[in-house]
């Protein structure tokens, strides 16, 4: 009985400190979204997560190591979903499509998030180098794999190089959400991603 109380205990702590460490990077995305990166302080951070500025410290050496935090976390959430969202589907096409919809649905569902990725996490070469070699890499292998399936199947043409494909289907994603953020139309992101995979998968050319 004691040994089980004891677990419990230790449990409850547990999740405590998560619960506590995910309030930390939601307060840092509100606070970078609205302040930029570089104008914010850990103070800032721990003012809009509720906490004194030394429990910030108690689960981040850094202002620096929040960013990353933020990144890593979202960045393994998205190609979770993106991975359990596409394991039961045969055709590569539906894939690709189902990430591109998902990429955008994300970002969309969270604009200070959105702008974190799209701006924030680009405000250095440094940081931009350090993310690309983490997450950004296995994002785009993801993809590269996906579209490599579809060039066994002959389902794409097999003379393409999957990588330069994976980077450009990347990229016209990634320019679609940061023209959301920084446009004064309202408008919904995840339809934008139909827009991409269209040209993508069927190019511009009259038939």
């Amino acid at each position: 009985m004691i040994h089980s109380v004891e677990m419990m205990a230790r449990k409850s702590q547990r999740n405590g400190a998560a619960g506590k460490r995910e309030a930390i990077l939601r307060a840092a995305t509100r606070v970078f979204a609205r302040n930029g990166y570089f104008n914010s302080k850990v103070a800032d951070i721990a003012a809009a997560a509720g906490v004194a500025d030394g429990t910030v410290y108690l689960y981040f050496k850094s202002k620096e190591e929040i960013l990353h935090s933020i990144f890593d976390q979202n960045m393994a959430e998205a190609i979770g979903a993106a991975r359990k969202l596409t394991e039961k589907l045969s055709d590569p096409r539906e894939k690709l499509r189902r990430i591109a919809a998902l990429h955008l649905e994300r970002l969309g569902a969270d604009r200070d998030l959105a702008v974190v990725f799209q701006v924030e996490l680009r405000g250095s070469t440094k940081f931009m180098q350090e993310f690309s070699a983490a997450g950004f890499a296995e994002y785009l292998s993801l993809l590269r794999a996906t579209f490599e399936k579809g060039q066994r199947r002959g389902v794409f043409r097999k003379e393409l190089n999957a990588k330069a494909v994976s980077k450009i289907l990347f990229g016209a994603l990634d320019e679609m959400a940061t023209n959301w953020i920084i446009s004064k139309r309202n408008y919904k992101l995840e339809p934008m991603a139909e827009v991409v995979m269209e040209v993508f998968l069927n190019g511009v050319s009259a038939r």
